[in-house]
Order: structure tokens, then C-alpha cells, then sequence
């Protein structure tokens, strides 16, 4: 408004006062201009423009409307996406079910025995035996010829040498990582490493069988080859009774190289008798330090370890090792016949290497190694007695005897009881406890099957629903 009023009070006409006061001014010609001021304008020619109200009920709506088909949209579109990828993906990039792990049933004579250490080059055809008497002086006479030198000593141990090479190749070191942090904030490692056995390959990834106790709690998990090349595994599955678990390695993280050097151990038998007093070696860390080697004999081959459901062979050796001993024992044909695990050392025998025998343990390394969820039934059985079966004042039939029963198992809940003999599951005969182990084996959580039991001389049938494996068992 003040620029209004000056430019106005610029067009009014000087007064005759104000010319005498400018001489100067009175010279020069009087120049009229004409000047353009838009702002100034009559009142009544004033316009006030308002903005026109904003209708907050409609805005709102509007903006409800919009989160809400934005939130249809991503829903639709992250269910389109879980539904497709893996129907896009198995038709670009088909992926292969991992092989079922199946091991061969044992044979007789699996074991080396004494006679197959010689070798016979020339082999004759239909050989005849022949009896040959010699005097006691003529056997001292032969045995006096025989010299066994230092170098004969040393020929036995290289061979034994090269057996324990060949074989560690399947053996493999196993560490679990866990990071925690200290009182001053700065993050720690702890390791804590196993020895384990490559036990398979199903066609996706090496299966190796190791000892769960270290890997409990355990951040990220490295497996050592032979070759000492790493890679990253994880626990497939794990067997609460006997602290064993499945450790899986993808075969996209082990390179070719490793793969040439690498093999799987073979399986043998721990159920012979030729097993008892037979040359065995240590493989893995039976000394406590990862690569030890030990040689020595099978001192005992007749202690059960009883576990529910399960019943394994207990190995014991005349091996001097460590507390934490954790590999396997193999024969002199380089195959597996036990796992280390002194949990089940006797407190006399403290660091003596004991394991548990492989042939009970295949069963069980094949449902963890196809990660097939295992029955649970909760018993301790045994065989009958021969003498029991043999005695004519006792009526007790062939079968499983029930030592003990689980507590809240499903044995419980079914009615049996401690005492009670199983004759047969279903229409399949019971023989042995070893017969029972395999059907429970080929059971499923939640199958129900009827056990014919004898009870004080009377016979009976009871439901069975099998459970779960529990964690803590």
C-alpha cells in the first residue's frame, strides 16, 4: 500500500511553491510518463482467490483404498512367486532325489583269518592233504631254522603302514565352531573337533558318521579331508542313544581333486568269532590328536551295550589311548569293524579303547543316513535261555524277553510289562530279540501293530501305536 500511495502522489501536479523552490527544475521541459502500476487498482476491482476445501473423508477413504490393494497386491504376488519358483526351477533346473543308502547284508567268513595273512602264489588244483608225524626233536629242529630278523620286524609294520594310509582316506576331522564373546566384548572361537568315518554317498552329499558330543551347540561345522582341504557340513540327523549323528557335505563344496583322493570306508562284520584275539588298528584320534595311529588285538567281543530298542556289540582292545579317543577300528583288510567310543569304558579299563560294533550299528547309520524318522517302542529285551527253553518245569516260549520297560513309553502305555515274552507282531514270529529290533526298524511313528505276549504262562495281545524318537533319549 505505501508503494500505491507513492506512485499516486508522483501524478499529482507540483504546486506554484514548489517550482519556485526548483529553479532547476523549472528549466527543463516538462516530460510527461506515462508509468504502469498494475497494483494499483480500485477497491471494487479487488479479487480474493480462496482454495477450495479439502474434503478429508474422501482423502481418507481414497488412502485406505490404496494401502489396502497395495497390501492385496504383494500378498498375491509373494504367493504367485512361493507357488512358481520351485515349479520354474525344477523345470530349468531339475534337481535329483539323494540315493537311498543301502548296505549289503553280511556274509560268512567276512573276517581275515589266520590263513588268508599267507599268500600262495602258485595255486594247485584239488590238493590233497597230507599227514606228516615228526618227532619232537625234528619240530625244535625246524623251529630253530626259523630267524626272524629286525628287517622282517620293520616289512610287517611298512605293510601295516600302507594299511593305515589307504584306509585314512576315508577318515576325516571334524570341527564345531561356536563364537561367543568375552568380558570385554571382543568375540572368541572355541573348536572342538572329532574324528569321523566317510560312511557313504547318496549322489548329493558325502555322509559322514562322527561323534555328536562336540558338535552340540556348535555355530557352523568343518570337515577336514585327508588332503586337508575344508569344507562346511551339516547334522542330517542325529541318534540319541548312542551320541552318533550323520553329518551331511554337499559334493558342489568338495572340488575334483579332493574327490580323486577321497574314498568311503568299507563296512565289515563284528559279529564272527574269528573276530576274538585277531591284529586290528586305530584309526583317527584314538591318542586324543587328530591323525594318530595305534595297533593292537580285540581283547573281548561278548559285552552287550543294552539301550532302549537297541542292543550293540561292545568291542574292547588292549590299545592304550586317550579318554576322548573318538575314529573307528578297522581289520587287517582295511574294513571298519567298530567305532571308537570309550563312554562305555569300564572304570578299571579307563584308557583302553573300546567300540561299538559295526555290524549292529549298519541298521542304524542307514535311517540316519536317508534321514528316515525312527519308531519308538521303549523296551530292554533279551534272548530266552537256552536254559529256560531246555527245562521242562518252566513253560516259557521262544521269544523276546523284556527285561525293562521305558517310563511314558509307548511299551508302557500299551500294557506290557517287565517279565512279559513276545512271541510275535503281527503275523510275523519272534524268535530272537534281534528278530523284534527289525521289525521296530522297519516301523514308522504312529504305526500300530498287535503283540501276541506270554504272561505267567498265558498268551494275550496288546495294541501297539509306536512313538517318536525322543531328543533326550
Amino acid at each position: 500500500m505505501k508503494n500505491c500511495d507513492a506512485a499516486i502522489e508522483r501524478q499529482k501536479p507540483m504546486s506554484e511553491q514548489e517550482r519556485e523552490q526548483s529553479p532547476a527544475k523549472q528549466e527543463e521541459p516538462v516530460r510527461e510518463q506515462a508509468e504502469y502500476t498494475p497494483s494499483v487498482q480500485p477497491d471494487f476491482m479487488r479479487e480474493k482467490i480462496k482454495q477450495k476445501p479439502v474434503n478429508k473423508r474422501k482423502l481418507l477413504r481414497r488412502t485406505v483404498i490404496t494401502v489396502v490393494m497395495a497390501v492385496v497386491f504383494g500378498m498375491v504376488a509373494c504367493v504367485t512367486f512361493l507357488i512358481l519358483e520351485p515349479v520354474i526351477s525344477n523345470r530349468l533346473y531339475p534337481e535329483e532325489e539323494p540315493q537311498e543308502v543301502v548296505f549289503p547284508e553280511e556274509t560268512l567268513m567276512e573276517e581275515m583269518n589266520p590263513e588268508d595273512m599267507l599268500v600262495n602264489d602258485e595255486v594247485e588244483e584239488d590238493p590233497q592233504p597230507v599227514e606228516v608225524e615228526l618227532e619232537d626233536e625234528q619240530i625244535e629242529e625246524l623251529l630253530s631254522q626259523v630267524e626272524f630278523s629286525l628287517e622282517d620286524y620293520q616289512s610287517v609294520y611298512n605293510e601295516l603302514k600302507k594299511l593305515a594310509e589307504k584306509a585314512n582316506r576315508a577318515v576325516v576331522t571334524v570341527a564345531g565352531v561356536t563364537s561367543d564373546v568375552d568380558w570385554f566384548n571382543n568375540i572368541y572361537e572355541n573348536v572342538a573337533s572329532a574324528s569321523g568315518v566317510i560312511v557313504a554317498d547318496n549322489g548329493k552329499a558325502m555322509l559322514v558318521l562322527v561323534s555328536a558330543g562336540t558338535l552340540n551347540g556348535a555355530d557352523t561345522i568343518e570337515v577336514t579331508f585327508c588332503d586337508q582341504t575344508q569344507a562346511e557340513a551339516e547334522i542330517l540327523q542325529k541318534d540319541p542313544a548312542t551320541g552318533l549323528a550323520i553329518l551331511s557335505v554337499p559334493l558342489a563344496s568338495i572340488s575334483e581333486e579332493t574327490m580323486e583322493v577321497i574314498t568311503k570306508a568299507e563296512l565289515g562284520s563284528s559279529s564272527t568269532n574269528s573276530l576274538l584275539g585277531t591284529p586290528v588298528i586305530a584309526l583317527g584320534s584314538p591318542l586324543g590328536t587328530s591323525g594318530s595311529v595305534c595297533y593292537g588285538v580285540v581283547t573281548s567281543t561278548g559285552t552287550a551295550i543294552d539301550m532302549p530298542d537297541a542292543s550293540y556289540k561292545k568291542l574292547t582292545t588292549d590299545i592304550y589311548g586317550s579318554r576322548n579317543a573318538t575314529g573307528v577300528i578297522i581289520n587287517l583288510k582295511g574294513m571298519v569293524i567298530g567305532i571308537i567310543d570309550n563312554v562305555n569304558t569300564s572304570n578299571d579299563m579307563t584308557n583302553l579303547l573300546t567300540a561299538y560294533g559295526i555290524t549292529e550299528l549298519k541298521r542304524t547309520i542307514e535311517q540316519m543316513s536317508n534321514d528316515k524318522e525312527r519308531a519308538y517302542l521303549g523296551i530292554y529285551g533279551a534272548d530266552v535261555p537256552k536254559e529256560a527253553l531246555e527245562d521242562p518245569e518252566v513253560d516259557i516260549p521262544t521269544g523276546t524277553y523284556v527285561r525293562e520297560i521305558e517310563i511314558d513309553s509307548p511299551a508302557m502305555a500299551a500294557g506290557i510289562q517287565s517279565g512279559d515274552v513276545v512271541i510275535r507282531v503281527g503275523e510275523t514270529p519272534v524268535n530272537s530279540y534281534y528278530d523284534l529290533l527289525n521289525i521296530i526298524r522297519g516301523a514308522e511313528p504312529e504305526e500300530m501293530l498287535t503283540f501276541t505276549l506270554v504272561r505267567q504262562g498265558h498268551e494275550m495281545k496288546v495294541d501297539v501305536t509306536f512313538g517318536h524318537l525322543p531328543e533326550g533319549n
